[in-house]
């Protein structure tokens, strides 16, 4: 009798990387977009844990820990202390209110004028926020054997 564990989906498996890559990359496209557009930090987070669920509903827990070896509650922390300092920013450095937005073009070799914003550290915070809690989360109910 063959066991769940030792099936050999080819096609499942290979397809789950194709659509990781697709899904991520579409986490970073929202990411970016997201504070002209509809977006930001905690869509493109939640996109990212997707694809990471989709690894680790078809693939071994080992192989995907070996993988991607983060410790994702260290996410949540690094995170906090990216948004909570993009904030302080404004009222340690310029005398304004908590999360001032401040931008600026600058042109870069290459990529012509680009903005650039305080925004993006503060998004990149929530981002981290909440990959690590949702795949905190994920993790501690799939490790749960009750």
């Amino acid at each position: 009798m063959r066991k769940p564990t030792d099936s050999n989906d080819t096609l499942l498996h290979v397809l789950t990387r194709v659509v990781v890559v697709f899904v991520f990359a579409f986490s970073i496209y929202l990411f970016f977009a997201g504070h002209n557009q509809p977006g930001g930090g905690f869509i493109g987070g939640l996109m990212t844990a997707c694809s990471g669920l989709l690894l680790y509903l078809n693939f071994d827990r080992q192989k995907i820990k070996k993988a991607i070896p983060f410790a994702f509650t260290s996410f949540i922390a690094v995170g906090l202390m990216l948004s909570l300092g993009t904030g302080m920013w404004s009222m340690l450095f310029n005398d304004d209110p908590y999360l001032t937005h401040y931008f600026d073009y600058f042109t870069i070799p290459f990529f012509g004028e680009i903005e650039l914003t305080s925004a993006l550290p503060f998004d990149l915070g929530i981002y981290l926020i909440v990959v690590g809690i949702a795949m905190t989360i994920t993790l501690t109910i799939a490790e749960d054997d009750n």
